[in-house]
């Protein structure tokens, strides 16, 4: 398969359009649980494509509203590439939405696209689960307030968090989509101090030396504060190590899930994520 067999046309992709802001992005990411957005800009050539917002982006920089100052450099793929090759391309750079560009902006492949073709066949892939599954697993409490996880999946630097709870026992999977969802942007405003003139300044007013505080408007991303329990996933779909890749890759998009906890028996022993599988393809 090359990537035109796989990729969404960009006639079924949503974009956001220069100059736009931070909350023309937010939008879709909460409305289309995507995990970023392109950005393209109308030229007399048709649409040239500038970048992605991720949702990351948008939480590491909530004072930045401008899209311009938010948009990730990316690698861009063309439409007769091998899909094998994107896939490479994906794991290395770390890329799950890969723009397919040539002179303008066609369309996008994404790590749920090369999954959904190995889920039907398309791509053939050989082995089990347990020669891609990482023994590394990043887990928080059941009862941990959710800034505290959201914090704990930024600095593990992973998109999701296996919860565990009073016993020690997975009870569920937080994904930085939940968090996503229920996040909102709040406005404010931030004390710079008193705002005190020199007493001999000839600008001075006579008996009026402090004139106030001075504010800067600020934005920031407001998570609610509840534990984690009110907002993971408690049913949670598993894999065994000897589950086929293809198995696997079926129960991901059946499921609309990037991640896939590893159990023997009811001992959960690793997890299994999306772009782990892609390795499959080019091994």
């Amino acid at each position: 398969m090359n990537v035109a067999d796989a990729m969404t046309p960009r006639e079924d992709v949503v974009t956001v359009e220069l100059p736009g802001t931070r909350s023309d992005v937010l939008e879709y990411l909460q409305e289309k649980s995507f995990s970023s957005v392109p950005v393209v800009k109308s030229t007399d050539d048709g649409l040239e494509y500038r970048g992605l917002v991720s949702r990351d982006v948008l939480i590491e920089q909530p004072d930045e509203d401008q899209l311009v100052m938010l948009m990730d450099d990316t690698p861009t793929t063309t439409a007769d590439t091998a899909l094998e090759d994107v896939a490479r391309l994906m794991v290395d750079e770390g890329a799950r939405r890969v723009p397919v560009v040539d002179g303008e902006f066609e369309g996008i492949v994404t790590v749920t696209d090369v999954i959904h073709a190995i889920a039907a066949g398309d791509q053939q892939t050989d082995g089990v689960v347990e020669g891609y599954a990482s023994t590394d697993v990043n887990t928080t409490y059941e009862g941990a307030p959710l800034p505290v996880a959201e914090r704990e999946l930024y600095y593990a630097n992973v998109p999701y968090a296996v919860t565990l709870d009073d016993d020690g026992e997975m009870s569920g999977v937080l994904t930085e989509v939940d968090i996503i969802d229920v996040a909102r942007i709040v406005e404010g405003e931030e004390e710079t101090g008193d705002n005190f003139p020199d007493q001999d300044s000839e600008w001075s007013w006579e008996g009026i030396k402090g004139v106030g505080s001075r504010y800067l408007p600020t934005r920031d991303i407001e998570i609610p504060n509840g534990p984690v329990s009110e907002f993971m996933s408690g049913d949670v779909v598993t894999v065994s190590a000897q589950t086929p890749i293809q198995d696997a890759a079926q129960q991901m998009i059946s499921n609309d899930i990037e991640q896939i906890p590893m159990l023997t028996g009811e001992q959960l022993v690793g997890i299994v994520c999306d772009v782990d599988i892609l390795e499959a393809l080019y091994e």
